[in-house]
């Protein structure tokens, strides 16, 4: 009997042993609240939170109902779905690589990943539910007061739920495309037409690697790319009230692109073509549209060298 106990607590003290993250090959740690390191418990509780429509008022919507895993934790919409059938403000980006981003959502509007999980459980179009009421349901539940005992030691609340699905979506990576075999010195892991395309992208022609940098192929600043020449959106102008502002949204990180249209922030493109074509010719006049976002005038044969080479992003 007290050999069986010893096994349970060397169990429980390995689910509570803080853990190194799994990252794909040349990607950095990411930066961790101390207060929130992870352990196989709280990323578990994280996970089960994640899918458990729980969080929303009619027990319809859960995380992973806008960020599917087949679907690379986006889904695929133009604008996502939420409760009561309401359409949501804009696309729902990947969580692919969460992690590394300072800000969440397009318009940075929330400054941790912890502090971002309240959002979608109070906004009206997505689960129109109070965070507090969320955690009067975990409180009753037959399961979650012990795993929240376990993962954060103590009873179900706001600061475990929201700490519990941070931890989670910091195990959420992607980084292991054809670009990345090539970039490990495989030279025969890109095609003659994703090389070219990779040339461009990261010329001065092509113009794309000044916003799309770093190992996330993003420099997460907040550009107007010329979309329009009057937003519906304001962007970034939401959160800082300026009006340089306007239009203003988070650079997206292109991994996995190929998998992930619609695009831009209120997906109203469908396809990588449009994109290109877009930038292309330089996107629409507006006084903020960056002064990178010029006509490139590119041919048809560089267009397709550039599709080719952002489908080499794409996780096999």
């Amino acid at each position: 009997m007290s050999c069986k106990k010893g096994k349970e607590a060397e169990v429980m003290e390995k689910a509570n042993t803080v853990i190194t993250l799994q990252l794909p090959k040349g990607f950095l740690y990411p930066d961790i609240p101390l207060d929130n390191l992870p352990t196989q418990n709280r990323i578990e509780l994280g996970k089960l939170l994640f899918f458990d429509p729980i969080l929303s008022r009619d027990s319809t919507i859960s995380c992973g109902t806008c960020h599917l895993p087949d679907k690379l934790f986006a889904d695929n919409l133009p604008k996502s779905i939420g409760i009561d059938g309401r359409i949501g403000e804009r696309n729902a980006p990947s969580l692919l690589n969460v992690a590394y981003q300072p800000s969440m959502f397009w318009d940075g509007g929330n400054p941790t990943l912890e502090q971002q999980v309240l959002a979608p459980i109070d906004n009206h179009n997505e689960m129109d539910f109070d965070v507090n009421k969320v955690v009067e349901r975990l409180k009753k539940h037959a399961r979650y007061p012990l795993l929240f005992q376990k993962a954060y030691n103590q009873e179900p609340s706001v600061y475990a739920l929201t700490r519990a699905i941070a931890c989670f979506e910091r195990t959420l990576y992607g980084g292991s495309s054809a670009y990345d075999e090539y970039s490990d010195e495989n030279p025969s892991a890109l095609t003659q037409s994703q090389i070219n395309g990779m040339n461009l992208f990261f010329g001065e022609e092509g113009e794309c690697f000044h916003c799309h940098t770093g190992f996330t192929f993003t420099d997460n600043s907040f550009r107007n790319n010329g979309l329009y020449s009057v937003y519906a959106d304001s962007g970034r102008a939401r959160i800082t009230q300026n009006p340089s502002d306007i239009g203003k949204f988070k650079v997206p990180s292109l991994r996995n692109v190929e998998k992930t249209a619609p695009y831009m922030h209120d997906g109203s493109m469908a396809t990588l073509e449009e994109v290109i074509d877009h930038y292309s010719k330089g996107g629409h006049k507006h006084p903020n549209k960056s002064p990178i976002i010029q006509p490139l005038n590119i041919t048809d044969q560089e267009k397709a060298d550039l599709i080719s080479f952002l489908k080499a992003l794409t996780d096999r």
